[in-house]
C-alpha cells in the first residue's frame, strides 16, 4: 500500500529518481534541503512543519493570559519560561520549514486565511489554575508522545529541531504534572478543581493524535516516508497506557466510565474520542477559534511595520554591498 501511495503522489516525476529516494528512506538516511526530492514529500512537509509551527505560536495564548495571575512569583517565572520556549520552538520550526523554499510570512499567511491549520488543542479556553496544570500534563504530555519518534523522521532540519523542543516539552510536561499533584493534594476544593481540569481536557487531549488511522488521509504516505514514525492510534493507544497510572497516582479519575486493562493486549481498552466535535474544531467552530485567529491576526497586523523596515533595512545593505563591490 505505501509503493502505491508515493506513486500516486508523483506520477510526474522521474521513476529512478523516485525508487533511489524511496531506497534513501528505507535505508534510514536524512534527507537535506539542497538535495533532491519528490514533490509530494516537500509539500507533506511544509504543511506538517508549518501546522506544527503555528501549534507552538497559538499555544502560548491558553498559557499567556494566566502569566499575570499565576499564584506564586515562582510559579509565574516558570510559566513565562515556559510560555518563552513555546514562542522558540515556533521559531525553530519555521527556520526548518523556510529551507523547503517557503517563507515564514507565506505560511503566516496561509494560516490566516484558513489554509492551514494549528492543533485542535489550543481552541479550549483555560477557566482556571488547574488547567494550566492540565495543559503541561496532558498537552504536553500527548506533544512529547508525538515529537519524540519526530527526532528519527527522515528530513534533517526536522529532526535536528525536535532534539531541543522534545527536551524542552519534558519540561513542561513535569511543571504541568506538579501543578497537578499540588492541587491534588491540596484541599478539596482544590483536588476538584484539577479532577474538573482533567475531565475537559482528557478528550481534546486524545484528539491531539489526529484522526483514528481508518480516518486518515495522509498518514500512509507519510509513514512511507518516514515523515511520521508511529500512527496516530499507535500514538494514542502509547498516551492512554502512560497517562493513566499517573492519573491514578494522584488521586484522580479518568473520565471514561469504559477504561478497563486489557491483559491480552498489555494495554488499557478506553472509549473514542467524539470525532465530530474534533472535525467542528478544525473546521473553526470550536469554543476559541476566534479568539485564538484574532489574537494572530492582531500580531500580524501589529507587526507590519517592523516586517517593511526590516526589509527595508536589508534592500539598503544588499545595495551598499553591491556598490562596494
Amino acid at each position: 500500500m505505501y509503493a502505491q501511495m508515493v506513486k500516486s503522489e508523483a506520477t510526474t516525476e522521474d521513476p529512478e529518481k523516485l525508487a533511489a529516494f524511496q531506497a534513501r528512506i528505507d535505508a534510514g538516511e536524512k534527507i537535506e534541503p539542497k538535495e533532491w526530492m519528490p514533490e509530494g514529500y516537500r509539500k507533506t512537509l511544509i504543511r506538517q512543519i508549518g501546522q506544527h509551527a503555528h501549534s507552538e505560536i497559538v499555544g502560548q495564548l491558553p498559557e499567556g493570559n494566566w502569566i499575570t495571575r499565576a499564584p506564586t512569583l515562582e510559579r509565574k517565572a516558570i510559566l513565562l519560561a515556559k510560555v518563552q520556549d513555546e514562542a522558540g520552538h515556533g521559531l525553530y520550526l519555521y527556520c526548518a520549514a523556510e529551507t523547503l523554499g517557503v517563507s515564514r510570512d507565506e505560511l503566516t499567511e496561509a494560516l490566516l486565511s484558513g489554509k492551514m491549520k494549528y492543533s485542535s488543542i489550543f481552541n479550549y479556553p483555560t477557566l482556571n489554575w488547574a488547567d494550566i496544570g492540565a495543559v503541561g500534563w496532558l498537552v504536553d504530555g500527548a506533544a512529547i508522545m508525538n515529537q519524540v519518534p519526530l527526532q528519527r523522521t527522515s528530513f534533517g532540519p526536522y529532526s535536528r529541531a525536535m532534539i531541543r523542543i522534545c527536551k524542552e516539552e519534558s519540561f513542561h510536561q513535569r511543571q504541568g504534572y506538579d501543578i497537578m499533584m499540588k492541587m491534588a493534594q491540596g484541599s478539596p476544593e482544590q483536588k476538584a478543581m484539577a479532577q474538573d481540569a482533567l475531565n475537559r481536557f482528557w478528550y481534546p487531549s486524545l484528539m491531539m493524535f489526529g484522526p483514528s488511522d481508518k480516518d486518515s488521509v495522509h498518514s500512509a504516505q507519510s509513514m512511507a516516508w518516514k515523515i511520521k514514525i508511529n500512527t496516530n492510534d499507535e500514538l494514542r493507544q502509547k498516551f492512554v497506557d502512560q497517562t493513566v497510572p499517573q492519573a491514578e497516582y494522584l488521586g484522580l479519575t479518568i473520565p471514561d466510565p469504559e477504561l478497563s486493562w486489557n491483559e491480552e493486549k498489555g494495554g488499557y481498552d478506553f472509549s473514542e474520542p467524539d470525532w465530530s466535535e474534533f472535525f467542528e474544531v478544525i473546521k473553526g467552530n470550536g469554543p476559541c477559534n476566534a479568539e485564538r485567529m484574532e489574537a494572530r491576526q492582531k500580531a500580524w497586523d501589529e507587526g507590519a511595520w517592523f516586517r517593511e523596515g526590516l526589509m527595508a533595512h536589508a534592500a539598503k545593505r544588499a545595495a551598499r554591498k553591491i556598490a562596494a563591490e
